[in-house]
């Protein structure tokens, strides 16, 4: 058994809160740049390289890259053989978020209740989903969703006759509907599967993929292909001016479900897909 403190783990937070604010994941920065070379007409092309130069002004004055910094969601991997001493695991990650926030000057937008909408002041409580796994270690993924593209997802309980094509349309109509709200260039995450709750989940997940990996399963990598390139064929482009770039990338995640259903969610990224990671 090892001893983890809790200080460690809100330390991680903190910390993970700030960078994921400030610093694009590489493999994104890297989509954009190929993506920003893709676009031949004038406006689009100009509103690319603007994206590039905010992600760089960003690192450089060391501010977030946007105003919007997220409600924190975290997934937390824990090892059976862990053992938190000094305090709770919830609370500690929650510490760890407010004193990100109110510590790293980001803008606090969460409110205590969703109807009487009194705001926190320090971004808390976080979303936390949290796995038990094999090992000693605990692995922490910081996050931060901006509700711009957030208030874009949806998730509909298909019925088992549903084909490939069905859905492939219905999450194309949905980045339709969406059009500029999310701030394009989008990242799509897609779950396929589970119960109505799991299936958002997956969605979610699927945001915090690597951009240049594929899901391993050639049926979905292919359908993951079919559904970037009939979003990009949409002419919505950056920023909703039109263009080549409405999507820079697309992640399903797949998982048993029940023989009467067929769960499919959408959650939309922006083109600042924030997440950093921390094993500890």
């Amino acid at each position: 058994m090892r001893e983890i403190d809790a200080a460690v783990i809100e330390q991680a937070v903190r910390d993970m809160c700030i960078l994921a604010n400030k610093q694009l994941p590489h493999d994104l920065e890297e989509r954009i740049e190929y993506c920003a070379g893709c676009e031949c007409e004038a406006l689009p092309a100009s509103i690319m390289q603007t994206l590039k130069d905010n992600i760089i002004a960003a690192k450089e004055l060391d501010i977030p890259i946007c105003q919007d910094t997220g409600m924190a969601v975290v997934f937390a991997e824990i090892g059976q053989e862990v053992h938190i001493v000094g305090g709770s695991f919830e609370q500690a990650v929650n510490k760890g978020v407010s004193r990100g926030y109110t510590e790293g000057y980001l803008r606090c937008s969460v409110v205590k209740d969703p109807l009487r909408r009194v705001n926190t002041g320090d971004n808390t409580p976080a979303v936390i989903h949290t796995r038990i796994v094999d090992g000693d270690k605990i692995k922490l993924t910081v996050a931060p969703k901006g509700f711009g593209s957030e208030n874009m997802s949806c998730l509909k309980m298909f019925t088992p006759s549903a084909t490939r094509e069905d859905i492939i349309n219905y999450i194309v109509e949905s980045v339709k509907t969406a059009g500029s709200n999310p701030c394009p260039p989008m990242v799509l995450g897609i779950g396929i599967g589970g119960t109505f709750e799991q299936c958002a989940l997956l969605a979610k997940t699927a945001l915090c993929r690597n951009v240049s990996e594929n899901n391993s399963d050639d049926y979905y990598s292919s359908m993951e292909q079919e559904i970037l390139e009939r979003v990009n064929a949409l002419d919505i482009g950056p920023q909703g001016f039109g263009g080549k770039t409405t999507a820079l990338s697309v992640a399903i995640e797949a998982k048993p479900t029940h023989i009467a259903g067929l769960p499919v969610a959408l959650n939309v990224g922006c083109h600042v897909t924030r997440h950093k990671s921390m094993v500890i």
